[in-house]
């Protein structure tokens, strides 16, 4: 059976649906090469696309790149300013391609401080986008887990405030009354999650979505990771075993 042009076997349930990825080692790629950090953050840009591409072509259904978390604003001007014109060109160099190969675009975190430029591409791409029905491409930007669940937290104080919420709050507040205040209520959580540049930390990315996420670190900086990286990451988990706290059939 042909889906999205890869071969699956009918019933597999084995292969991710939802890949999120955390980019890191643009700076250390550009140093190892007496380069700048902002060439660094341009051959990224690359490494977007071609993954990007390559995710559609298997198949997958959910894609979200964690861009720039709600921490780097602690980066120099310079180099903000050159990630922001960066992802720019890329929305608007990348929004026919989307439409083209039926991509949506959505995006994640909160729109204060980014510059008005900035969301005005990040919004007409999403506009352009929003009719497409195949692989959904997540860009995370001034993004933070602590502050996605903190503002669901105050939207569920508003909603009970304001009556939309009503009972008993054991009853009534639980796990799906937070998700459905995130910033993407629909997400379905990332069955995979994989971070380049050899660090094994989360970086306080999707800390609501990935409680049972397989995890895999990569010591291949974000530049240098190539479809053949990304295909070890999708046969590695291939091979794990989602047990969601139960007990697996197979075991003794």
């Amino acid at each position: 059976m042909a889906v999205a042009g890869r071969e699956i076997v009918a019933g597999r349930t084995d292969y991710p649906r939802h890949v999120a990825i955390i980019m890191d080692g643009n700076g250390r790629w550009a140093q190892q090469r007496h380069l700048s950090r902002v060439q660094g953050h341009r051959q990224g840009a690359e490494t977007c696309r071609k993954i990007v591409r390559m995710a559609r072509r298997e198949g997958l259904e959910q894609l979200t790149l964690f861009c720039l978390s709600s921490e780097n604003w602690k980066r120099p001007a310079e180099e903000l300013n050159a990630l922001f014109a960066l992802l720019v060109l890329f929305l608007t160099e990348t929004v026919p391609e989307l439409i083209e190969n039926n991509i949506r675009l959505e995006t994640i975190g909160r729109r204060e401080p980014v510059a008005s430029d900035v969301l005005t591409a990040m919004d007409q791409a999403q506009a352009a986008t929003a009719g497409c029905d195949g692989l959904v491409l997540r860009l995370a930007l001034n993004y933070g887990a602590r502050a996605e669940i903190t503002d669901a937290v105050r939207r569920i104080v508003e909603d009970w405030r304001d009556g939309h919420i009503t009972g008993d709050p054991n009853v009534v507040i639980d796990e799906a009354t937070v998700t459905s205040r995130l910033y993407s209520p629909a997400m379905p959580d990332p069955d995979l999650l994989i971070r380049t540049g050899n660090e094994s930390r989360l970086s306080n990315f999707l800390l609501w979505q990935i409680s049972y996420t397989e995890l895999y670190f990569s010591p291949v900086y974000w530049p240098d990771f190539d479809e053949v990286q990304f295909r070890h990451a999708l046969t590695w988990y291939t091979q794990r075993h989602r047990r969601f706290g139960a007990v697996s059939d197979n075991m003794d």
